[in-house]
Order: C-alpha cells, then sequence, then structure tokens
C-alpha cells in the first residue's frame, strides 16, 4: 500500500484551500477599508485595523479596548457588526450576518456592490 503520493497530495490541498480562504478575507477586508475611505492596507496591523472597524462604524476610537475585555467584546463585536451594516445600507439581518458568519459576509460586502455611507455625524458616541 502506497500512501505517500496520496497523503502529500491531500496535505497540499488542505494547505491551500485556508490559504485561498485567507486571501480572499483580506482582499474583501481591504476592499470594505477602501470604499469606507481608510487605507486598504490597515487591514494587515492586528490593532489598528480594529481601530478603522471602530471608524467605519461610527463608534468612538476608545471603544477600540472593549474589544479586549472578556465577554463585552461579543456584544460590542455585534453592535460595530450592525452599524457596520447599516453604514453599508445592509440589513440588521445582515449585520447579524457579519457578526455570527464573518468569513463569509466580509466578501459579500467586499466584492459586492455596496457603497459605505458615513454615520450621521457619531450621533451614537
Amino acid at each position: 500500500m502506497q500512501l505517500g503520493a496520496n497523503t502529500s497530495s491531500s496535505g497540499a490541498v488542505i494547505l491551500l484551500i485556508p490559504l485561498a480562504v485567507f486571501v480572499l478575507y483580506v482582499v474583501a477586508g481591504w476592499k470594505i477599508f477602501a470604499k469606507a475611505g481608510e487605507p486598504g492596507w490597515g487591514i494587515f496591523i492586528p490593532i489598528y485595523n480594529l481601530y478603522l472597524v471602530c471608524k467605519i462604524s461610527g463608534r468612538p476610537e476608545w471603544w477600540l479596548i472593549l474589544f479586549f475585555i472578556p465577554l463585552v467584546n461579543i456584544v460590542i463585536g455585534l453592535i460595530v457588526a450592525m452599524d457596520i451594516a447599516k453604514s453599508f445600507a445592509k440589513s440588521s439581518g445582515f449585520g447579524i450576518g457579519l457578526w455570527l458568519l464573518n468569513f463569509i459576509f466580509v466578501p459579500i460586502l467586499g466584492f459586492g456592490p455596496a457603497q459605505y455611507t458615513p454615520p450621521a455625524a457619531l450621533s451614537h458616541a
């Protein structure tokens, strides 16, 4: 029984699929930031990308700190996802999808025709 050839080709596929998903996600995130008038390269910098997400959602920059508090970050993530969906003229259902199924809804938002509309003067700051 020769397992060597099949195992190595299976391993390559197993490595390539997550890599392709990662590249798709990064490009979609870049496009979302660009649509919002922010630098796309911000997607690569770990804490700065959360800062930009807060900015795009219309929430104050200090909300970035709330992402590092356990359990609070879950609620903040939902609120920010809902705000981002609203900023791109999407429904609250899309916002929940953006929060729960981020890897699916980020590419939909990034590659789709949705246009960014800044939140009204940070009215909920």
